[in-house]
């Protein structure tokens, strides 16, 4: 089995020799013609995501790109999303996880007791939060990494017990309200700093949400400009300068377009602050840390990273935490965001994760996937589920408009590795 990560400068030595010893690069499947290099498998995401955007936005005659409106995807979804970079890193290493959804109600019941029952200053209830987070993925972590039992088989235990415990602090009422700082996490946006600036036939937009979207922008093109670089050093192939200057463009362009419309709507939401630093921290943690890359390793060949050194079953276990602790995260944003913990929060949130993830590009055998893939995933799903809203559709032809998503994904998966040669 070949394990494929992001093909990035190795940070260190060693990363550099697991990078060589158990990531044998597969056979990209690639466009007909030299300008045209680029992975299919790893760009087919984003150009299917363009495909359903265009389609609901003339579906919905233009609504879904709304100032509003995409601003109320951002936050809708946000928790999903949260729950997705904790799940695509758990898939990478080849295990699986059922309980985030019960895990988002757990915390956010434990959340709602600290600040509404006891009264307890929020910003200490969110640490005691995460810890209790991080106490339950480490429970599990145990079982799966030091213990020997399937992730599928302790986290489908793990939804149950959690959703119980939920239903045991809550009874069959939510608590509520919660602080307005917490709330704002969850719904508030940024304010205004520097006053607006006019946008001729778009109004007005606020003028620091923009500097930041320039900001963001030149990061996004420093960041993969120097990975190119990086590759070419070190002798890998690398897609040519006119398809990389396109796809910078195009990438920019979006961006741009997302950051103008929310600067003409209520300015960043506070919870995409928080999501830009969880893909940044995970996408650094990923493509240049030593513990990102054992992760790749152990997902693509468990045996050869157990010979090579790797310390297996503490980065197992330290993945279950990490989801622990993110779903504790998505528990406070959920709540926060309907002013209450209720008994049923969290239905089928990692049915959702584990979607985002798979649409987002990560293999079924594992060793593969990206944050940010994970991210677009989520995304997919938030569109088809808003575009869908917007056009009236009931709700069985939703959830078989996102079941055909998956599988298509899935299959594409499949199809790839069978043409590189990687699966019969």
């Amino acid at each position: 089995m070949t394990s494929v990560g992001p093909t990035t400068g190795p940070s260190t030595a060693v990363s550099a020799t697991i990078a060589s010893d158990l990531a044998a690069p597969a056979a990209p499947d690639r466009f007909s013609g030299r300008l045209f290099s680029a992975n299919l498998r790893q760009n087919g995401i984003y150009l299917a995501f363009a495909l359903i955007i265009a389609l609901f936005s003339i579906l919905t005659h233009g609504d879904l790109l709304a100032p509003q409106n995409i601003s109320n995807l951002v936050v809708q979804n946000s928790y999903i999303l949260i729950l997705a970079i904790g799940m695509i890193l758990i898939i990478i290493a080849g295990h699986i996880d059922l309980s985030a959804g019960s895990v988002v109600a757990v915390t956010g019941a434990i959340s709602a007791v600290l600040m509404v029952n006891n009264h307890m200053p929020w910003p200490l209830a969110i640490v005691i939060t995460l810890i209790a987070g991080a106490v339950i993925g480490a429970w599990q972590g145990y079982w799966v990494a030091y213990f020997g039992i399937p992730a599928f088989i302790v986290t489908l235990a793990g939804m149950l017990v959690f959703r119980a415990l939920t239903l045991t602090v809550l009874g069959n009422q939510g608590i509520g309200p919660f602080p307005d700082e917490v709330r704002t996490i969850a719904n508030g946006f940024m304010p205004t700093y520097l006053g607006n600036i006019g946008l001729g036939p778009l109004d007005g937009a606020d003028l620091f949400t923009l500097l930041i979207g320039l900001a963001f922008i030149a990061g996004i093109v420093m960041t993969n400009w120097r990975s190119r670089t990086g590759r070419a050093r070190y002798g890998q192939s690398v897609e040519p300068l006119p398809l990389f200057i396109a796809k910078m463009a195009v990438a920019a362009a979006v961006v741009m377009f997302v950051i103008v419309q929310l600067a003409r709507f209520k300015n960043l939401p506070w919870v995409l602050v928080l999501l830009a630093v969880l893909v940044l921290a995970y996408s650094l943690l990923t493509n240049r840390a030593v513990f990102g890359r054992h992760i790749y390793a152990i997902g693509g060949n468990l045996n050869a990273a157990t010979l090579s050194g790797i310390k297996v079953k503490s980065v197992t276990f330290w993945l279950f935490v990490n989801m622990g602790v993110l779903g504790a995260v998505a528990g406070i944003v959920f709540a926060g965001r309907l002013n209450q913990a209720g008994p049923t929060a969290g239905n089928s949130f990692e049915l959702d994760a584990i979607a985002a993830a798979f649409i987002g590009g990560a293999a079924v055998q594992g060793g593969v996937g990206k944050v940010v893939g994970a991210i677009t995933g989520g995304l997919i799903m938030g569109v088809i589920n808003n575009g869908m809203s917007l056009i009236g559709a009931p709700s069985e032809q939703v959830m078989l408009f996102k079941g055909l998503v998956l599988l298509a994904a899935v299959a594409f998966d499949v199809f790839t590795k069978r043409r590189a040669g990687t699966v019969r």
